[in-house]
């Protein structure tokens, strides 16, 4: 329950920070997160199938 409640914080702390940034900023930011996390993503799953 702790975690969900930071989580959720931080969510919001978060959103409060985007609200502040220019749109091109914040789109910027969030395709270079989409692209990290998808990398990410792709090498875990290279990595489980060589388990």
């Amino acid at each position: 329950m702790i975690a969900l409640v930071a989580a959720l914080l931080l969510l919001g702390i978060v959103l409060g920070a985007v609200v502040q940034l220019p749109v091109s900023v914040s789109v910027v930011a969030a395709s270079v997160i989409g692209c990290w996390l998808l990398v990410f993503a792709v090498r875990e799953r290279g990595r489980a199938h060589r388990d």
